[in-house]
């Protein structure tokens, strides 16, 4: 496979990509699918162009034509950095005064059985739906499908964005010290993140002592204090727009003896959970690991969300491992493993990392220490 760009990765991938778009669609019966900006675009072609008010839509069909993109002619430079050029796509540029509704409809066949992106804008969404005297269905099941196996070059991304964030929480003790804010905290750590190989940092949670206790809290100007235990999740993109998620728990000197022990639960409980993750396993399944070993030890009620969130080129994506999910794991599958103990009023821990599924188990992208760190 040919490596990736700084700003995408090489042609064959996105056209193996599309070719596998057709082959779903034919096997859910839909003739079209049209993608807007955001992450489909994104893992279709390349591009990682913005949605405004004028309408730019990638239009494939099912008979195996050559996909088309429409696109404002003031837009044209957004596909510069995409593979559109050398996948040979059909571009059709409109300006103000066309409508680029019928420019879509005119790529179709009449009556065909249309299927949009779930990001796709109510005032694109709602014309070309008046277009097609009907609504079009959702594309989430081709794209799901699509985006939850990640390939080889998706894999390879998603390891240097472990890399990169382990790097940072290598630094912790650099800027958590007792009389700093978590703002001024999260501050360095966000300029960490970019220094250590992220294009942004697109999330900071510095969580000290009551903080920590409230899984999406971010910074405030709240001074870290001895004794505090500190919930640390931070991540960003890398180049070409693939995740990291990272969490790990702090503790400014010795910490009680209590909290010691329920973060060693809490360990165990992220290590059950990592060991659950293999093909035909359920989601579910890798949820009730992390919950069974914190139900024993008297700390069920403290865990309240899901154990975790799958990622690539969104932070939140599919599939969730969360009660009630009977979806079977398979190879190139990436999710968090991240379960989390909460004491409102008091102090929480979390601890997170990012997995893929292989063909005996699982890939971990994070290799920090997991257990509670004192500094």
């Amino acid at each position: 496979m040919s490596s990736h760009t700084e700003s995408r990765f090489a042609a064959d991938v996105y056209a193996d990509r599309l070719e596998r778009a057709v082959q779903l669609m034919r096997e859910a019966h839909l003739d079209a699918l049209l993608v807007t900006p955001g992450p489909d675009l994104h893992y279709l072609i390349g591009s990682a162009a913005q949605s405004f008010e004028r309408l730019t839509c990638l239009v494939i069909t099912s008979d195996k034509a050559t996909p088309s993109v429409v696109i404002p002619k003031l837009e044209l430079a957004s596909l510069a950095d995409s593979a559109v050029a050398e996948l040979g796509l059909q571009v059709l540029d409109w300006v103000d005064g066309t409508d680029p509704y019928q420019l879509v409809k005119s790529s179709l066949h009449v009556g065909s059985r249309v299927a949009v992106t779930d990001v796709m804008p109510a005032l694109h969404l709602l014309p070309l739906a008046e277009s097609f005297s009907g609504l079009p269905v959702s594309a989430t099941p081709v794209l799901r499908e699509l985006r939850m196996i990640k390939d080889a070059a998706e894999i390879d991304a998603l390891r240097r964005a472990g890399a990169a964030i382990d790097r940072v929480h290598a630094r912790m003790g650099e800027w958590l010290r007792a009389g700093r804010t978590e703002a001024e905290v999260g501050r360095d750590i966000a300029d960490a993140i970019v220094a250590e190989g992220h294009t942004e940092a697109a999330f900071v949670i510095v969580g000290a002592g009551e903080h920590g206790a409230d899984p999406h809290h971010d910074v405030s100007d709240r001074r870290i204090e001895p004794g505090d235990v500190v919930v640390v999740d931070i991540g960003g993109p890398v180049a070409p727009g693939y995740y990291s998620d990272s969490t790990r728990t702090y503790v400014l000197g010795e910490p009680a003896p209590q909290v010691a022990e329920r973060i060693a639960e809490l360990e165990r409980a992220q290590a059950a959970a990592v060991a659950a993750v293999r093909p035909g396993a359920r989601a579910e399944d890798v949820d009730a690991a992390a919950r069974k070993p914190l139900t024993a030890a008297g700390l069920g009620d403290a865990f309240v969300h899901r154990t975790g969130h799958g990622i690539g080129l969104s932070v939140h994506e599919e599939p969730y491992i969360v009660g009630g999910n009977q979806l079977e794991l398979r190879p190139g599958m990436a999710f968090s493993v991240e379960p989390g103990i909460y004491f409102r009023g008091e102090w929480g821990a979390r601890i997170e990392d990012i997995v893929v599924v292989t063909e005996d188990g699982c890939e971990s992208m994070n290799q920090r220490p997991h257990g509670l760190t004192v500094l």
